[in-house]
């Protein structure tokens, strides 16, 4: 199922509905700050014309009073509008990501597949990020600039008509030179964040690397590579100071000559604008306060810029395809009533991750009750993503997976761990206690139950010589060895019971004496139990009940170990020691 909505302006509308007096304070706080920043010319105007010129102090007080008032008005409307614009932008973005989450637990297993874990991340932290601060800083930074400067223009045409239309002149001149400035700051800017990345990265790389580059003699190399990304970094930071320096005096430049304009043109020789000495004053503080909003709106605009993108990226987001709904009412007991009557059959099964690349083609066999199967074959030969069929985490293009006649894809996740134990070739660690790793926070799951899995994998002396058995925190790597963390992947496979067992090459970075634990320890595990089982180790395939080996996503053999033996010089070779490559 796909969304054809946009989730940011869902997510934008629903804050705004929860949170209308906040809005309205903030409609009223953008109009508050337009109106108040161009009070303070037009009382400066009055000032000059009716107590300054002819010299009258009556009401000079309350006039100077309401210019101060004006200006204070007017950053209290400027802090209120930011303070708002946070809390709200604030809001917007856990609304986002907590939609994102959502989404994220709909995704069928393809997407992960396709997307790796960097990319996701992403999406969830920087473009949410840029959305924020398009909200917070962008649009309505940009409304009320725009406001400011139509109220500029607009107070400076009741002033004089002709200094309107110079006003109107003056903007696109302006506008050019800050964009103009803009655009190279910017990109020497983003320049110089590659730039320092790599040195990063070279720093890195040489001290990783610094036995590699001693032994082989490249210290003359390396230091080459840094200095000449050094010595581009060094004129990246050149043009960024130059733009730097040089914007400001030429923005001052500019709005000193629009001044003296302004004031040569109204003198008595000239008398071009026909103004009076407060619309004069008045003028010159609307002309100098011209200047800032349409620096910043370039500014505004570059973040609008960049937040598209992350509108774009977060709405693609949403709008992937979700996990099929599984409304279907099984239960894990009904499907296997009976484990030693529990069979499953490969119906015909084919899988591709894109279109025209086959994985698996036509994969037709069957598992029997309590039966030990090991899968082997070539790297890439389509191991792993049979697993991901069986579990039901990929639809098959065609053909079937099923379980006692149930297709695994409709049976509902919630079921499934009392179906499948998995134990991945790597045990990831969660944050919590040892129980934690095991029952993964399951308040299901009692803790008779964790005690008994941790023993049956040979784990209960250790756990319990530790000072507080098993509510002892893991904190990083160093409480388990990788031979432990095999056996607490086990523990953790088998803790809800379930009737199947899913090895995924577990052993592949042991050494000889902790497999041999380990694999004692699985066919303790195994007991009572149809376990299937991904292996390149000989030792394991001898131990089962029939071994199956794929190549180039077919069944090419099978067989029992015996029989594969005598018949499979493939077989025969791998299992004597002549391992063939990958």
């Amino acid at each position: 199922m796909k969304h054809k909505h946009s989730l940011v302006g869902i997510s934008i509308l629903r804050v705004i509905r929860k949170n209308i007096g906040a809005t309205a304070v903030l409609l009223v706080s953008v109009c508050g700050v337009v109106l108040a920043s161009l009070a303070p010319p037009w009382l400066l105007k009055q000032i000059v014309d009716s107590n300054l010129m002819p010299k009258k102090t009556e009401g000079l007080m309350t006039l100077a009073l309401s210019y101060v008032a004006a200006i204070a008005f007017a950053g209290l409307f400027d802090f209120l509008k930011a303070v708002i614009l946070t809390v709200l932008g604030q809001k917007i973005t856990f609304e986002i990501r907590a939609e994102m989450m959502c989404k994220l637990q709909k995704l069928p297993a393809l997407y992960f597949s396709k997307n790796d874990s960097g990319s996701v991340t992403s999406r969830f932290m920087n473009d949410v990020d840029t959305i924020n601060a398009m909200f917070s800083g962008g649009i309505v930074g940009m409304a009320v600039d725009c406001f400011k400067i139509v109220g500029i223009v607009v107070s400076i045409w009741m002033f004089s008509p002709r200094l309107g239309i110079m006003t109107l002149a003056l903007l696109p001149v302006i506008a050019f030179v800050t964009r103009f400035f803009q655009n190279r700051m910017f990109g020497a800017q983003v320049d110089n964040r590659v730039q320092t990345a790599k040195l990063s990265g070279h720093l890195s790389e040489s001290l990783k690397n610094f036995r590699m580059i001693k032994i082989f003699r490249k210290e003359r190399f390396m230091q080459g590579r840094y200095r000449t990304m050094l010595d581009e970094n060094f004129g990246t930071i050149g043009k960024i100071n130059f733009y730097d320096s040089i914007f400001p005096p030429v923005v001052q430049l500019i709005r000193v000559t629009a001044i003296a304009l302004v004031v040569v043109l109204s003198t008595k020789e000239l008398h071009f604008l026909g103004i009076t000495t407060g619309m004069i004053a008045a003028s010159i503080e609307l002309v100098s306060n011209l200047f800032s909003p349409i620096e910043t709106l370039g500014m505004e605009f570059q973040s609008i810029q960049s937040a598209v993108s992350g509108v774009r990226r977060v709405n693609d987001f949403f709008r992937e395809g979700e996990e099929a709904d599984k409304t279907v009412s099984l239960r894990a007991s009904d499907i296997i009533p009976d484990r030693s009557a529990l069979e499953i059959r490969f119906n015909n099964l084919s899988f591709s991750y894109d279109e025209g690349v086959d994985v698996l083609t036509e994969i037709d066999l069957v598992v029997h009750p309590l039966e030990k199967v090991t899968f082997t074959g070539r790297t890439g030969a389509g191991k792993t993503t049979l697993f991901r069929l069986v579990m039901g985490l990929l639809e098959p293009v065609s053909g079937s997976v099923t379980i006692n006649g149930v297709d695994v894809h409709i049976i509902p996740n919630a079921e499934k761990k009392h179906i499948f134990g998995y134990v991945d070739q790597n045990f990831f660690l969660v944050r919590g206690t040892i129980a934690d790793q095991i029952s993964l926070k399951d308040a299901s799951i009692p803790r008779e139950a964790i005690i008994n899995a941790i023993e049956t994998v040979g784990l209960g002396d250790y756990v319990e010589g530790l000072e507080k058995g098993i509510e002892t925190e893991v904190e990083g790597d160093a409480l388990f060895s990788q031979g432990q963390k095999q056996l607490l992947s086990i523990a953790r496979a088998i803790v809800s019971d379930p009737p199947i067992l899913l090895l995924d090459e577990m052993t592949a970075s042991l050494d000889s004496i902790t497999e041999e634990k380990i694999v004692t320890v699985l066919q303790k595990a195994g007991f009572e139990r149809t376990l299937l089982a991904i292996s390149h180790r000989p030792s394991s395939m001898l131990s089962s009940d029939a071994v199956v080996i794929l190549e180039n996503g077919c069944v090419r053999d099978i067989g029992s170990p015996a029989e594969l033996l005598e018949r499979d010089e493939w077989y025969r070779n791998y299992v004597s020691g002549e391992r063939l490559a990958d």
